[in-house]
């Protein structure tokens, strides 16, 4: 399963890298196009923003298995551990609310514009608004199997806080333990 679960976010990955470069080879031959020969590429803008909105949702999913995402955690860290596990199911329940909402949306949407073709490349529209679906999909999985991990005692302490930590905050503290440390270790020094 792991095996499963690891190639799908490698293609993920693979799927990013080919929407940045596709829209990058077109975003400049179109400018170069216009700049050269005075004409465009017609198809190129929506193309390239199709693949944006597609990059960006992916991206997004990959980010929250890595626990990529920016978040505040100077408030989380000084809770007790069980009020960690507390504040970090309510934090999933949450988030499993906001993928329910993305998805059923994003199914409601990809329906009604199945047939509505995009106009400069007359895609379907459905492709546009089909990724909040493969999103929500992904995204509650990832956070229904953290927490089943939470509920089922597999996450350490260590593990409880789920963003990325601010390494300038962290400087920031040990820079003033050190500064305590070397305050009472000089005779005279005001503490």
């Amino acid at each position: 399963m792991k095996k499963l679960v690891d190639g799908y976010f490698s293609l993920l990955k693979f799927l990013m890298f080919l929407c940045m470069i596709a829209m990058v080879a077109m975003v400049f031959g179109n400018v170069f196009m216009r700049y050269a020969f005075n004409s465009g590429i017609t198809v190129s803008e929506e193309l390239a923003r199709f693949m944006f909105v597609w990059m960006t949702f992916l991206g997004a999913i990959v980010a929250l298995r890595e626990h990529a995402h920016l978040g505040v955690d100077t408030l989380i860290r000084r809770l007790p551990p069980l009020a960690r596990r507390a504040v970090l199911l309510l934090g999933h329940a949450l988030m499993l609310y906001v993928c329910w909402l993305i998805t059923s949306g994003s199914w409601e949407q990809t329906q009604i514009n199945l047939s509505v073709p995009a106009p400069a490349t007359g895609l379907s529209m459905g492709a546009f608004y089909g990724v909040g679906v493969v999103f929500g999909v992904s995204a509650a999985a990832i956070l229904l199997h953290e927490v089943w991990q939470l509920l089922s005692g597999r996450l350490g302490e260590h593990e409880l806080v789920m963003v990325k930590s601010n390494d300038a905050a962290e400087e920031v503290e040990r820079l003033q333990h050190e500064q305590q440390a070397h305050a009472g270790a000089v005779p005279g020094a005001k503490a």
